[in-house]
């Protein structure tokens, strides 16, 4: 039996869980001529709709991942990469003549992909600009080719006033939608909400919460009915409560829970049995992690794993907060209606550790 719960990577098909009303808002965004800024917290699924709702419209897309993305002249050739795999480069290659470098095109003897890169010292910006135009030149208003560029924040540490130079390209092409992602929530809402940004106001802002519990509820427990066609619903009910409806965990949660019940199916409880599986094999990740933390961090965790108040005179309001919002960004804490530990197994982790 294949396992119906999937975790880590892009999810579609029968794995996507729910979303319907955001994928239909993206979808129907995207046959507009505007462009979308898209802030979820880390695995809260945000890729994953906007593959989906991509996908639904038909359009021509192209997805480049900036934290995959080492310099302008990486994002240049990532890009055109991208665009090579829509449009095959016969088609484009009067286009590229005009190109003030001309790229290097191979294919990967072993893998069969296609390879772009440029010569090693030429002008980032020149690239860029080459290679948007070119997506740009390739496209009408009636075939508006999708972008999306997701960890947008990354933008900022690619070069010196890279912003500034990627506005002023984007800005006057009319054949292109953007959609850009980002999990750093205060970066990106500075890059597109301060006024001092280049990018402010750039597109439509949306934020990605936690799934509906009802909907999730609903697709987890038909998914565990095979396994446990007694106690799938309570199961699916502990299995958000334990995660607090986090999407990624709970795929996670819930696929091991689903691999006990087929290779163990006389357990007392799956759920804790999965649980401990799980912080079992990333402990070694769990401490490495922990010893690397400062010591205020550490007692913020602590403070968040279990539950208890901040306000203890240990340490100012203002030291708590600025810890908070330093350990929001490198992605340990998230924020919804209060402040919550990202990884529940880590913060199991915490409290067997601490006890």
């Amino acid at each position: 039996m294949e396992n119906p719960f999937k975790f880590g990577t892009i999810v579609e098909e029968e794995y996507f869980t729910d979303r319907v009303k955001e994928v239909a808002y993206i979808e129907q965004f995207v046959n507009s001529a505007n462009h979308l800024v898209l802030i979820s917290p880390r695995r809260f699924g945000k890729s994953s709709v906007v593959a989906k709702a991509v996908k639904q419209s038909g359009r021509k897309y192209i997805t480049v991942n900036l934290q995959q993305v080492t310099s302008v002249a990486d994002l240049s050739a990532k890009l055109l990469r991208e665009f090579f795999k829509v449009h095959p480069m016969e088609r484009v290659r009067h286009l590229i003549t005009h190109f003030r470098v001309i790229p290097m095109v191979s294919t990967n003897p072993i893998t069969g992909a296609l390879e772009v890169s440029f010569q090693p010292g030429v002008d980032g910006v020149v690239l860029i600009e080459d290679v948007l135009t070119l997506i740009e030149k390739a496209h009408s208003e009636q075939d508006r080719m999708i972008v999306v560029l997701d960890e947008f924040q990354e933008i900022c540490d690619l070069a010196p006033k890279f912003d500034k130079q990627m506005r002023s390209i984007m800005q006057n092409q009319k054949h292109v939608n953007y959609i850009l992602l980002g999990s750093q929530e205060s970066m990106m809402t500075d890059i597109f909400e301060n006024k001092k940004s280049p990018f402010y106001h750039f597109g439509e802002m949306m934020r990605l919460g936690k799934l509906p519990r009802e909907d999730f509820h609903r697709y987890l427990s038909v998914r565990l009915a095979g396994c446990y066609p007694e106690s799938h619903d309570e199961l699916s009910d502990r299995i958000l409560d334990y995660t607090g409806c986090h999407p990624y965990y709970s795929q996670q949660l819930a696929a091991n829970v689903w691999q006990i019940g087929v290779l163990q199916p006389g357990t007392s409880d799956p759920l804790q049995m999965a649980i401990n599986h799980i912080v079992t094999t990333h402990g070694l990740d769990y401490e490495r992690l922990w010893m690397n933390l400062k010591r205020t961090n550490k007692w913020i965790l602590q403070r968040l794993a279990s539950g208890k108040p901040f306000q203890s005179g240990e340490y100012r309001t203002s030291t708590v907060y600025s810890a908070l919002k330093r350990l929001q960004k490198d992605g340990y804490v998230i924020y919804s209606d209060r402040y919550e530990m990202e990884d529940p197994f880590f913060r199991e982790w915490i409290l067997a550790s601490n006890s």
